[in-house]
Formats: C-alpha cells, sequence, structure tokens
C-alpha cells in the first residue's frame, strides 16, 4: 500500500434549477466509489460539494415561482443533498455557491488577480431584450441557423447542421424569455486574461492531470489561440456583485470552481483537524481532484487552472473526466421515461443496484456510458445476487449446524486462498484508475471461482454424514473466507452490503487489508438475506412513473395552475371555438355547469402545440389568430389572448389545445381546437415557454 495521503475531492456542482437525475448520479456515484475506495485504504480522503446557484436562470425560475431566489435555491439543496445521502453519497460538506465563505474567496482572488494584471475591461456587443431589460446569453435566445435556416435553434449551435456561431449571427432571433425581438447594445465587461497562461497550460495539460484524451482535445484550443474570458454579467442577475461596481456580476462560472473552495473552508471552519491553507498553498503535498463530464473540461482544465496559477495556489492533482449517459443508445428523454429523477428511482428500488451496475459500465475514460434496463436486471440479478451474495447464503447455515457458527482455522484450499489474495493489487489498480468495470469484471471472475469450488465440494451431500462434519466446516470455512475477500473488494460500491456483511461476519467495518486476511477461528453471525433480485416489474413502473410526470409538468403548468390561481382572481378562457366566451367578461368562465365522470373527461385530447404563427384578427378586440403544429398537423384557433401577448412574441411558444373539441365556425374564420391558458386574466394569462420540456403532439393526461 501507498503512503498515507491527504486528499480533498469534489464532484462537479448540481444546478439548483432541477431535481437530482441520472446524470448527476453517474458522476457523483463514480466520485464515491473512489472516495470510499480511499477511506478503506486508510487514507485521509475529504468530499465536499455544492449547489451551484447563481445565473439568470435562477433569477428567472425564483420570478416564476414567485419565491425569493435565496428561498429558492436553500429548498433545492435540502432536496440535493437527501438524494445523494439516500443513494450513499459520503459527502462530508454538501453546500451553495451563494454563500458568505464563496463570497469572500471570490472576491479575493478577484483583486489579487487584478493586481498581477489579469484583469481588463472593454465594452461588448450583446443581444438585448427590451421587454425585460436584460443582456441574453446564448441559452436564451432562439432563432434560424445561419448556415443551413434550421429554425429554433440556441445563439450558440445549430442541433441539426452542428455548426457552432455567435447568438448576433441568428436570423430572425427572440428573447425565449419575452418572446420580443433582441436588439444590440453595448455594455462594459470585464475580462480575465486567459491567453497569457497558455504556455502554462501546454505543459500542465500533460503532466498527467488529465486522461490523454482529454489533454488531446485541449490541445486544440491552445493550438488555435486562446481568447479573454468574459467573467461579468450585467444587472438583473443573481450572483455576487464585482467589487467596486453596483450592476456588475461575476459570471456563474467565475464563482462556481471557487464553490469547491468555499464549501471546504466551510468544513474546515467547524473542525480543529484541518487546514484549508494545508491544502491549498503552491507547494502543497496534499492532492485535490475533481470528477467532472466532458462538457466542462474547458471551465476546469483551462480557466480553473490559470486562475489558481494567476494566484499562486496550488492546480488540481487530477481531474477525472466522464462521458454522458445515453440510454438504448440514445439521449435520455422524458417523453420514453429515461430521464429518471433519484427520487423516482428510489420509490422502486434499491439505490445499490444503480450504484453496482454504473461501476460495471465505468471504463476510467469519457466514452458515453450506454445503459439498458434489461441488461440493469440481467446483471444485478446473475452477478451481485446470483453470484455474490449467494456464496454467504449457501455456506452460514452448514456452518451454524456443523460448529454453532464457528468458523475453522484452515485453509481448505490454499491455491484458490492465493489467487483470491493476488488479485488485489490489480483491482485496487482499476479502483485508483477509475475503471471500476475492470475491478468488478474481476471480482465476478473470482466468484465464479468460489461458485465452481463449493458445487464441486458439495457440503449439502456431505452433511447427510454426521462423519463428514469436520469436511463440511472446512468447506464452508473456505467460502465464507472467499465471501468476506469480494465484499472488501465490492464494499465501495456497495458500502451498505458491506456494512451488513461486516455485521454478518463478526467484524466491526471492513478495511481494505482485510481482503488478504484468513479469519482463522471466528465466529459469524447468523445469516440473513443481504440483497433480492429485482423485478422487472420494479423497473418498468419507474420508467412510466417518469412519463407520468413528464405529462403531468406540461398539465399542471396549463390546467392546474388555473386552480392555484382562482383563489386569487377569477380564471379566463383563454379562448373557445363554440362561442364568444373569449370575447365576455372573466366571470362567464364561472357558470355553473353539469358534473362530468372521469370517463368523460379521459375522453378530452388534450396535446402540446407550438404556435408557428400568430397575427392581429381585425374587428376583434380580444382575439389572436394562431396556427399551431401538433406534431402531425397543423391547425388554426383563435384565442382571447390579446391582453396579455402580442403577436410576434407568441411565435415559438408551447401551448395546450383540446385537440378533439369540434371545429366551429365564426365571423373571422374557422377554429379548430381550443387553447388552454392560466391566469387570472388581463396582462396575466400564461402559456408554456418554448423550453417547457415537452414536444409538439406529446399528449397530456
Amino acid at each position: 500500500m501507498s503512503a498515507h495521503r491527504r486528499i480533498l475531492v469534489t464532484s462537479a456542482l448540481p444546478n439548483a434549477n432541477g431535481s437530482i437525475h441520472l446524470g448527476h448520479l453517474l458522476e457523483h456515484i463514480q466520485t464515491d466509489i473512489w472516495v470510499r475506495f480511499q477511506r478503506m485504504r486508510g487514507h485521509q480522503c475529504i468530499y465536499v460539494c455544492a449547489d451551484d446557484t447563481h445565473g439568470t436562470a435562477t433569477m428567472l425560475r425564483a420570478e416564476q415561482l414567485g419565491v425569493a431566489a435565496e428561498e429558492m435555491i436553500e429548498q433545492i439543496r435540502v432536496e440535493h443533498e437527501s438524494d445523494f445521502r439516500r443513494f450513499l453519497i459520503s459527502h462530508d460538506n454538501y453546500y451553495s455557491t451563494h454563500s458568505t465563505e464563496n463570497r469572500v474567496h471570490c472576491e479575493a482572488i478577484y483583486a489579487k488577480l487584478k493586481t498581477n494584471g489579469y484583469i481588463f475591461t472593454r465594452d461588448v456587443e450583446q443581444l438585448f431584450d427590451p421587454e425585460r431589460k436584460l443582456f441574453l446569453a446564448d441559452r436564451f435566445v432562439k432563432g434560424e441557423c445561419p448556415r443551413c435556416g434550421t429554425p429554433d435553434q440556441y445563439g450558440d449551435n445549430c442541433e441539426n447542421c452542428g455548426a457552432t456561431y455567435d447568438a448576433t449571427d441568428l436570423k430572425n432571433p427572440r428573447s425565449t424569455i419575452s418572446g420580443a425581438t433582441p436588439v444590440l447594445a453595448r455594455s462594459q465587461h470585464f475580462f480575465f486574461d486567459l491567453p497569457q497562461f497558455t504556455d502554462m497550460l501546454k505543459k500542465w495539460c500533460f503532466s498527467g492531470t488529465l486522461q490523454p484524451e482529454v489533454a488531446n482535445k485541449l490541445t486544440e484550443w491552445l493550438d488555435s489561440g486562446l481568447k479573454p474570458w468574459d467573467i461579468s454579467r450585467d444587472a438583473p442577475y443573481f450572483g455576487f456583485v464585482i467589487p467596486g461596481t453596483t450592476d456588475k456580476y461575476f459570471y456563474v462560472w467565475m464563482d462556481a470552481p471557487i464553490g469547491y473552495m468555499a464549501s471546504f473552508q466551510n468544513y474546515c471552519d467547524a473542525r480543529n483537524d484541518v487546514s484549508f491553507d494545508e491544502f491549498w498553498r503552491q507547494e502543497s503535498p496534499h492532492e485535490v481532484h475533481h470528477f467532472i463530464g466532458k462538457d466542462i473540461v474547458n471551465f476546469h482544465a483551462l480557466f480553473w487552472p490559470s486562475v489558481l496559477h494567476g494566484v499562486g495556489l496550488r492546480k488540481p492533482t487530477r481531474i477525472h473526466t466522464h462521458g454522458f449517459i445515453t440510454v438504448d443508445g440514445t439521449k435520455m428523454s422524458k417523453s420514453r421515461g429515461t430521464f429518471i429523477n433519484a427520487g423516482t428511482y428510489l420509490k422502486h428500488l434499491n439505490p445499490e443496484y444503480l450504484r453496482y451496475y454504473f461501476a460495471t459500465k465505468s471504463t476510467g475514460t469519457v466514452d458515453d456510458i450506454d445503459i439498458t434496463f434489461d441488461d440493469f436486471v440481467q446483471r444485478v440479478n446473475s452477478d451481485l445476487v446470483g453470484k455474490i451474495v449467494n456464496i454467504a447464503s449457501r455456506c452460514a447455515g452448514f456452518i451454524h449446524k456443523s460448529s454453532g457458527g464457528s468458523l475453522g482455522a484452515q485453509i481448505h484450499d490454499r491455491q484458490l486462498w492465493q489467487a483470491f489474495v493476488d488479485a488485489e493489487p490489480s483491482i485496487a489498480a482499476w479502483y485508483e484508475s477509475g475503471d471500476y468495470g475492470k475491478a468488478v469484471r474481476e471480482i465476478t471472475a473470482l466468484a465464479d471461482r468460489a461458485n465452481q469450488y463449493i458445487a464441486t465440494h458439495a457440503p449439502w451431500a456431505l452433511a447427510k454424514d454426521p462423519a463428514r462434519a469436520a469436511d463440511v466446516r472446512a468447506i464452508c470455512t473456505m467460502g465464507i473466507n472467499l465471501f468476506k475477500v469480494l465484499i472488501v473488494y465490492l464494499a465501495p460500491i456497495l458500502p451498505d452490503t458491506g456494512r451488513r456483511s461486516a455485521k454478518f461476519l463478526g467484524l466491526d467495518d471492513l478495511a481494505w487489508a482485510d481482503a488478504t486476511r484468513f479469519l482463522g477461528e471466528h465466529r459469524i453471525n447468523a445469516y440473513e438475506p443481504l440483497l433480492t433480485r429485482i423485478d422487472a416489474d420494479a423497473v418498468a413502473k419507474i420508467v412510466e412513473e417518469t412519463r407520468a410526470d413528464t405529462t403531468s409538468v406540461t398539465k399542471n403548468t396549463a390546467v392546474a395552475v388555473a386552480t392555484a390561481n382562482s383563489a386569487k382572481a377569477p380564471a379566463q378562457p383563454a379562448a373557445s371555438p363554440n362561442s364568444s366566451a373569449a370575447e365576455q367578461a372573466p366571470d362567464s368562465a364561472h357558470a355553473s355547469s353539469e358534473p362530468i365522470d372521469i370517463d368523460a373527461f379521459n375522453r378530452i385530447d388534450l396535446r402540446v402545440a407550438r404556435v408557428v404563427s400568430a397575427e392581429h384578427v381585425d374587428g376583434a378586440d380580444k382575439l389572436i389568430r394562431l396556427v399551431l403544429d401538433l406534431g402531425d398537423s397543423q391547425r388554426q384557433v383563435f384565442a382571447g389572448i390579446k391582453s396579455a401577448y402580442a403577436p410576434e412574441s407568441l411565435v415559438g411558444r408551447l401551448t395546450v389545445v383540446v385537440a378533439n373539441l369540434k371545429p366551429r365556425k365564426m365571423r373571422f374564420g374557422e377554429s379548430q381546437g381550443m387553447v388552454l391558458a392560466a391566469g387570472p386574466g388581463g396582462k396575466d394569462i400564461f402559456l408554456l415557454s418554448p423550453d417547457a420540456g415537452a414536444a409538439p403532439g406529446m399528449q397530456v393526461k
């Protein structure tokens, strides 16, 4: 074993705008396995993380919910921390980037960068939303691709042709926040002079800190010439004000990695045995490891080490980069039920099943990880339950019957035992490199040998002869010890099973050194089932519930919000093809009607539609003529929402339409459905945003 190491470990910060899902869990499980392995080896390994809270998206989301941003992010942080804890993620500290510690470190680092000549200002020209009075990041602008003309593309790249461009190059751009046509405006921004660090980065990237494929990718950026990094954003913005200004804020990617420091600072401040400076000073002998996804490599392997170098702090020891998750070869999808949240999974299955499955797929490279539910069920049931746990259950009963639970002192098959012991260095090396898949394959191969050994000696047959009791004890003692080795090797992946196995084995806990120690004369406890097989129906329920959650989000936004708002003011129907209700007073929405049963309600076909075009209706005070895309067809609908929307702001928005309502001829033309919206009326009538996580034609149930 190597000398005692002191290691600080981080995972990328989950965004404070949504729930923890499979993508987050992959990274945190991979990190946690590595952390637990190091701790089992006797090293000090401190694991910190935090929610990434700052940015325009957080501000807008809080506005939408009608709560203070601080209140919203704290609620989400509590939810995130709970989900990670239930997946047995062993954070030593889970914090927030919106903290005093983070502000103090951000301001100190900025001041030193400025003193050292790495900060400058210049005017930039950006797209500006004239209605919301804010500058628009690329994610808040959509338009036609300047290369291929595909509509509804974001402000940085085209999903159709793959082109990359500036948001100002988009044709017919619109703000996804208000629907307004953005205008160009100038503003002074603060820049970090990244090109000054090019030579340092060229050496550092190939110092062993990065995987070779990551270093090679970064070389493309380095060779093409780095550009200064814009570290500021204009008000309104949720974040930290840049010192010396009143309306400039640190860009989220300036303060997010510093958030690692802040979480560690918060951890250190609560203890007396760990020093912040010991880990972060330039000559620190300790280690700092970041686990991240390949989509944020540039921030962690170009910007972050340059910032640290620029202020005289240590750079990361290693950056462990992983790929994305695909399901059956495609991106995770809410509509297909594969964009699964942690909470949904935990309602139906043991978290260790997913920990094990992710371990089997982890290679320590940036290759994407493709999962299938059939493979998930098969691997857990066949390998984990059928091969490994089965060894303990086959042998424990005979030990209690033959010797009252006392193991024998002798090694029954020394060659087999030595094979299990000799596997330790290679399994440890696979854990260290993050190639957990190879570690698991070696462990399950050993399990096959253990099961073959038990099957060959058949203690159940020998137990029929009282004269063979000593042989039964020797064979099953061997089996229990082999199980102990396997469970030690698997404990970083299966911490709860490891803990319960230690109790069964009569041990206080499991250390890595226990893998090579034969228990000898030792008493074990009664065996209790450690893991049970997965029922495929449980997986089907997770998928179905995920699909249901997707449609309910759409339905709740379009329908249930109206119920919530009804306590404040009468709801107003947005349009009606069967009468001129859209032109009537809001109170008409509350006329008494005959109740319907659930079968009648289920016959209502609610579908998501996207607004293709919108225009004023001559002679109508409240109506807008909409052309809606339902995925397989387009329809004309008249909607009474003119008081809340200019027609041009509606193009691209999503709404929910009653698709099986009989068309009605109105004096303005035929209305071929009913648009649903929510709100008390007037200017407060709400349709879905373009990014509501739904697609035209999706059925709302």
